[in-house]
């Protein structure tokens, strides 16, 4: 049953949700966006508590995407869930968002290609589905370097991938998140085999749509035993070609896609619609919504007066805001009340310290 199905009422942005045991008071969600923030060793400190805590009122908080191991990550300064400092540091996190009434989802990332020697243990080489070295640089502590060719993960290495993603949700869970997100978008590792212009595999994880959509089936049933179905969702973004990323039918994919996940109880699927890069959106997403059968999310450059019409044409039961939620600590309260916007600094996105971090007027 899609969310809110058996209400007689077109949902709004007010309209209370329930996705999984959560009962969401609205479908406003805080997207996940990557600050570059986290502490030294990508530890999660006080600045990242207050601007989680700021944003609580937020039907659902996701957060930025955290590497799921040493060898995930792909930028600097971004937090990790897979020591125990950074179990303990996002603690204070999940415990000031829920002293403050909200809800919170940990985003768990591998960054596959899309990293840099200098960033992972040893020097080592970043992994992906196939060795396909992406266009572009890579961001690190040393300034722009350019993406190296990644190392093809063998058959027999992936499913200690997968057991990295069963770990982290047991640190998620202990760290206090009410779920996770599988991050399958944005040409990192999981959309590195999704996709095939960065999936040429010839063994079970590569050809076919089943194949390719395997490594994520595997991802999902590992995180399952440890959270219920319904305290996990999964990101993907079927025509975003940030990081390099293509598919040569994206509409026949992500509408497979949207089928393999459907029947497993999932909390939603988080979908990333049309093209960061460019703005353009030439998909039919109403087909892959179609096509899962839970909770749809919607996310990409939406506005109050779009989300509305997305929910109440059903085209949509939540919605995620990501740059608004950048500049707007009370987005929910400013859109209840009408009230003018902050406008976002672009300059202080990524890095940096409280300016344009907690520093953005309330009402």
């Amino acid at each position: 049953m899609q969310a809110n199905q058996a209400s007689m009422e077109k949902p709004n942005l007010f309209t209370p949700v329930k996705i999984g045991k959560l009962e969401l008071p609205n479908r406003i969600v805080m997207a996940p966006l990557t600050r570059n923030r986290a502490g030294e060793g990508n530890v999660p400190h006080a600045l990242n508590v207050t601007y989680y805590q700021q944003r609580a009122t937020a039907g659902l908080i996701i957060t930025e995407a955290s590497q799921v191991s040493a060898d995930g990550v792909g930028y600097p300064a971004t937090p990790g869930i897979h020591s125990q400092e950074q179990i303990d540091g996002w603690k204070k996190v999940t415990a000031a968002v829920h002293d403050s009434g909200g809800h919170i989802f940990l985003q768990l990332w591998y960054c596959g290609r899309i990293s840099h020697p200098s960033m992972l243990p040893d020097g080592h080489i970043p992994v992906s589905a196939s060795a396909i070295k992406p266009e572009g640089e890579a961001v690190t502590y040393t300034g722009m370097q350019p993406f190296v060719e990644p190392r093809e993960l063998t058959t027999e290495e992936i499913p200690g991938i997968v057991e990295q993603y069963r770990q982290a949700a047991i640190n998620a869970q202990a760290a206090g998140f009410d779920g996770v997100e599988v991050h399958a978008a944005n040409g990192y590792l999981i959309d590195q085999f999704l996709r095939d212009g960065t999936n040429q595999r010839d063994d079970e994880y590569g050809g076919s749509l089943e194949n390719r959509v395997r490594l994520l089936q595997e991802v999902i049933a590992a995180v399952t035993e440890v959270y219920e179905p319904g305290q996990i969702g999964v990101r993907i973004s079927p025509e975003n070609s940030f990081n390099d990323i293509r598919d040569s039918q994206p509409q026949v994919t992500f509408n497979y896609i949207a089928t393999a996940l459907s029947g497993k109880g999932l909390a939603y699927l988080h979908v990333v619609e049309g093209d960061m890069l460019t703005a353009e959106r030439k998909l039919d997403y109403r087909q892959i919504r179609d096509h899962f059968d839970g909770p749809y999310m919607a996310n990409c450059g939406y506005t109050q007066d779009k989300a509305q019409q997305s929910l109440a044409s059903g085209d949509a039961d939540l919605v995620s805001f990501g740059s608004l939620y950048i500049a707007n600590p009370d987005l929910v309260e400013r859109f209840q009340s009408d009230a003018e916007l902050n406008t976002p600094d672009q300059n202080t996105f990524y890095g940096g310290d409280e300016h344009g971090y907690t520093d953005y007027p309330s009402l």
